[in-house]
């Protein structure tokens, strides 16, 4: 069983930098894909960035290529998603989430999810 802990979300004006955190326990941290899903108001939640076991591999949402950057710590057994040139559009609940093998964007295919963290962003 794996536990994963947001940290890092809170208000910014528009154009400034958040970074995100979550950390892991309870699993071996470099057999998982990880994510980072954020659910706005009133939305279905929907991937924004993904990185494979190794960090070898990247995967972004078109909406956040060129202004987020994913990344892990195998060692610290974290991941973080670096957001820079934030928008309005970006407000939502950030959620970090993990699975076995590959990146998906598809939610219902994660195994473990956090509690999330609140990302607002002030225009």
């Amino acid at each position: 069983q794996v536990q994963l802990v947001e940290s890092g979300g809170g208000l910014v004006q528009a154009g400034g930098s958040l970074r995100l955190s979550c950390a892991a326990s309870g699993g071996t941290f470099s057999r998982y894909a990880m994510s980072w899903f954020r659910q706005a108001p009133g939305k279905e939640r929907e991937f924004v960035a993904g990185i494979i076991w190794s960090g070898g591999r990247t995967y972004y949402v078109d909406s956040a290529k060129g202004r987020f950057i994913i990344s892990r710590d195998n060692a610290k057994n974290t991941v973080a998603l670096q957001m820079n040139s934030l928008k309005p559009e970006d407000t939502a609940v950030y959620y970090c989430a993990a699975r076995r093998q590959i990146v998906t964007t598809t939610p219902s295919e994660y195994q473990y999810w956090g509690q999330g963290t609140r990302v607002t962003v002030s225009s």
